[in-house]
Protein backbone atom coordinates (compact mmCIF):
# COMPACT_ATOMS: atom_id res chain seq x y z
CA UNK A 1 0.00 0.00 0.00
CA UNK A 2 0.99 3.48 -1.02
CA UNK A 3 2.92 4.86 2.17
CA UNK A 4 0.65 8.38 1.55
CA UNK A 5 -2.32 5.94 1.71
CA UNK A 6 -1.85 4.19 4.77
CA UNK A 7 -0.95 7.32 6.62
CA UNK A 8 -4.08 9.08 5.29
CA UNK A 9 -6.31 5.62 6.66
CA UNK A 10 -3.98 5.49 9.71
CA UNK A 11 -4.87 9.72 10.86
CA UNK A 12 -8.99 8.61 9.98
CA UNK A 13 -8.68 5.87 12.35
CA UNK A 14 -7.03 8.22 15.32
CA UNK A 15 -9.47 10.64 14.30
CA UNK A 16 -12.48 8.66 14.85
CA UNK A 17 -10.97 6.93 18.02
CA UNK A 18 -10.39 10.52 19.43
CA UNK A 19 -14.02 11.49 18.30
CA UNK A 20 -15.47 9.24 20.73
CA UNK A 21 -16.10 10.96 24.06
CA UNK A 22 -13.58 14.02 23.81
CA UNK A 23 -13.83 16.02 27.11
CA UNK A 24 -15.65 18.71 25.90
CA UNK A 25 -17.89 17.98 23.25
CA UNK A 26 -18.52 21.59 21.88
CA UNK A 27 -14.97 22.34 22.40
CA UNK A 28 -13.94 19.24 20.07
CA UNK A 29 -16.84 20.81 17.04
CA UNK A 30 -15.13 23.83 17.67
CA UNK A 31 -11.42 22.69 16.88
CA UNK A 32 -12.62 20.12 14.16
CA UNK A 33 -13.52 22.43 12.35
CA UNK A 34 -9.75 23.37 10.80
CA UNK A 35 -9.92 19.35 9.82
CA UNK A 36 -13.84 19.82 7.99
CA UNK A 37 -11.68 22.78 6.23
CA UNK A 38 -8.07 21.69 5.71
CA UNK A 39 -8.62 17.98 5.08
CA UNK A 40 -10.57 18.82 1.38
CA UNK A 41 -7.87 21.19 0.66
CA UNK A 42 -5.33 18.62 1.67
CA UNK A 43 -6.87 15.71 -0.63
CA UNK A 44 -7.41 18.15 -3.37
CA UNK A 45 -3.97 19.47 -2.86
CA UNK A 46 -2.82 15.38 -3.33
CA UNK A 47 -5.10 14.69 -6.43
CA UNK A 48 -3.81 18.20 -8.17
CA UNK A 49 0.47 17.27 -7.69
CA UNK A 50 0.72 14.43 -5.16
CA UNK A 51 2.67 15.87 -1.93
CA UNK A 52 6.12 14.43 -1.48
CA UNK A 53 6.16 11.74 1.42
CA UNK A 54 8.10 14.23 4.02
CA UNK A 55 5.32 16.36 3.57
CA UNK A 56 2.81 14.09 3.65
CA UNK A 57 3.93 13.10 7.50
CA UNK A 58 4.56 16.75 8.20
CA UNK A 59 0.40 16.93 7.95
CA UNK A 60 -0.13 13.42 9.77
CA UNK A 61 2.04 14.67 12.84
CA UNK A 62 0.55 18.19 12.84
CA UNK A 63 -3.25 16.51 12.08
CA UNK A 64 -2.90 13.77 14.85
CA UNK A 65 -1.73 16.32 17.54
CA UNK A 66 -4.55 18.84 16.82
CA UNK A 67 -7.06 15.65 17.01
CA UNK A 68 -4.91 14.94 20.56
CA UNK A 69 -5.74 18.31 21.50
CA UNK A 70 -9.39 18.48 20.33
CA UNK A 71 -10.28 15.27 22.26
CA UNK A 72 -8.57 16.59 25.40
CA UNK A 73 -8.05 20.09 24.92
CA UNK A 74 -5.34 21.88 24.52
CA UNK A 75 -5.18 23.87 27.49
CA UNK A 76 -6.04 20.32 29.61
CA UNK A 77 -3.90 17.59 27.83
CA UNK A 78 -3.00 15.39 29.89
CA UNK A 79 0.01 13.13 28.18
CA UNK A 80 1.81 17.00 28.64
CA UNK A 81 1.20 17.62 32.33
CA UNK A 82 4.66 15.24 33.90
CA UNK A 83 6.27 17.69 31.04
CA UNK A 84 4.70 20.57 32.68
CA UNK A 85 5.58 19.30 36.28
CA UNK A 86 8.72 18.54 35.94
CA UNK A 87 9.72 21.86 34.46
CA UNK A 88 7.53 23.52 36.90
CA UNK A 89 5.46 25.38 34.60
CA UNK A 90 2.17 27.16 35.70
CA UNK A 91 0.18 26.34 32.58
CA UNK A 92 0.16 23.37 30.34
CA UNK A 93 1.82 24.55 27.24
CA UNK A 94 0.43 21.87 24.91
CA UNK A 95 -1.36 24.61 22.59
CA UNK A 96 2.12 26.96 22.34
CA UNK A 97 4.07 23.38 21.02
CA UNK A 98 1.26 22.56 18.37
CA UNK A 99 1.56 26.56 17.44
CA UNK A 100 4.77 26.25 16.60
CA UNK A 101 4.63 22.92 15.35
CA UNK A 102 1.92 24.31 12.91
CA UNK A 103 4.79 26.83 11.76
CA UNK A 104 7.51 24.39 11.40
CA UNK A 105 5.79 21.33 10.06
CA UNK A 106 3.52 22.90 7.61
CA UNK A 107 6.00 25.00 6.11
CA UNK A 108 6.93 22.57 2.82
CA UNK A 109 3.29 21.23 2.78
CA UNK A 110 2.24 24.94 1.71
CA UNK A 111 5.48 25.71 -0.01
CA UNK A 112 4.84 22.40 -2.25
CA UNK A 113 1.11 23.77 -2.77
CA UNK A 114 1.78 26.70 -3.58
CA UNK A 115 5.27 25.75 -5.83
CA UNK A 116 2.22 23.57 -7.88
CA UNK A 117 0.83 27.38 -8.87
CA UNK A 118 4.25 28.96 -8.90
CA UNK A 119 7.13 28.83 -11.13
CA UNK A 120 9.54 30.47 -9.14
CA UNK A 121 10.65 28.96 -6.15
CA UNK A 122 11.53 31.96 -4.57
CA UNK A 123 8.40 33.52 -5.46
CA UNK A 124 6.76 30.13 -3.88
CA UNK A 125 8.95 29.91 -0.60
CA UNK A 126 8.19 33.83 -0.01
CA UNK A 127 4.72 33.27 -0.14
CA UNK A 128 4.57 30.14 2.07
CA UNK A 129 6.58 32.65 4.33
CA UNK A 130 4.08 35.20 4.02
CA UNK A 131 1.24 33.28 4.25
CA UNK A 132 1.65 31.25 7.38
CA UNK A 133 2.84 34.07 9.41
CA UNK A 134 -0.67 35.33 8.53
CA UNK A 135 -2.21 32.52 9.18
CA UNK A 136 -1.50 32.40 12.60
CA UNK A 137 -2.56 35.95 13.35
CA UNK A 138 -5.91 35.20 11.16
CA UNK A 139 -6.31 31.90 13.50
CA UNK A 140 -5.92 33.94 16.65
CA UNK A 141 -9.06 36.57 15.44
CA UNK A 142 -10.93 33.64 14.12
CA UNK A 143 -10.98 31.31 16.99
CA UNK A 144 -12.29 34.28 19.18
CA UNK A 145 -14.35 35.23 17.10
CA UNK A 146 -16.08 31.28 16.82
CA UNK A 147 -16.50 31.38 20.34
CA UNK A 148 -18.31 34.32 20.83
CA UNK A 149 -20.27 33.96 18.06
CA UNK A 150 -21.11 29.99 18.51
CA UNK A 151 -20.42 29.11 22.34
CA UNK A 152 -19.21 32.15 24.44
CA UNK A 153 -19.08 30.84 27.38
CA UNK A 154 -16.23 27.81 25.87
CA UNK A 155 -14.10 30.60 26.09
CA UNK A 156 -11.46 29.99 28.38
CA UNK A 157 -11.54 25.89 27.44
CA UNK A 158 -11.56 26.50 23.76
CA UNK A 159 -9.24 29.57 23.47
CA UNK A 160 -7.13 27.71 26.04
CA UNK A 161 -5.77 31.20 27.62
CA UNK A 162 -5.12 29.61 30.59
CA UNK A 163 -4.85 32.80 32.55
CA UNK A 164 -2.83 34.58 30.43
CA UNK A 165 -3.73 37.54 28.68
CA UNK A 166 -0.68 37.91 26.53
CA UNK A 167 -1.80 34.27 25.04
CA UNK A 168 -2.93 34.88 21.69
CA UNK A 169 0.63 36.89 21.36
CA UNK A 170 2.69 34.24 22.33
CA UNK A 171 0.90 31.29 20.73
CA UNK A 172 1.41 33.91 17.00
CA UNK A 173 5.40 34.02 18.37
CA UNK A 174 6.18 30.90 18.74
CA UNK A 175 4.22 29.73 15.46
CA UNK A 176 6.52 32.54 13.31
CA UNK A 177 9.55 30.62 15.25
CA UNK A 178 8.32 27.60 13.95
CA UNK A 179 8.22 29.16 9.96
CA UNK A 180 11.11 30.74 10.34
CA UNK A 181 13.14 27.73 11.33
CA UNK A 182 11.52 25.69 8.79
CA UNK A 183 11.97 28.60 6.07
CA UNK A 184 15.83 28.89 7.47
CA UNK A 185 16.16 24.91 6.88
CA UNK A 186 14.42 24.60 3.74
CA UNK A 187 15.95 27.55 2.12
CA UNK A 188 19.45 26.19 2.70
CA UNK A 189 18.28 23.09 1.35
CA UNK A 190 16.99 25.06 -1.93
CA UNK A 191 20.44 26.76 -2.56
CA UNK A 192 22.41 23.40 -2.23
CA UNK A 193 19.98 21.96 -4.91
CA UNK A 194 20.83 24.66 -7.31
CA UNK A 195 24.79 24.59 -6.31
Amino acid sequence: MNQKIALFFLYITVWLLLAIDPWYREDWLLENILVFVALPVVLWGERRFGFSVPAAWMLFVFFVLHAIGAHYTYSEMPWFEPITRFFGFERNHFDRLTHFLFGFLLFVPFFELFRSFEKSARHAFTFTLIFLIAASGLYEVLEWLATEVTHADLGTAFLGIQGDQWDAQKDMILCYLGTLLAAFSWYRRLVNQRS
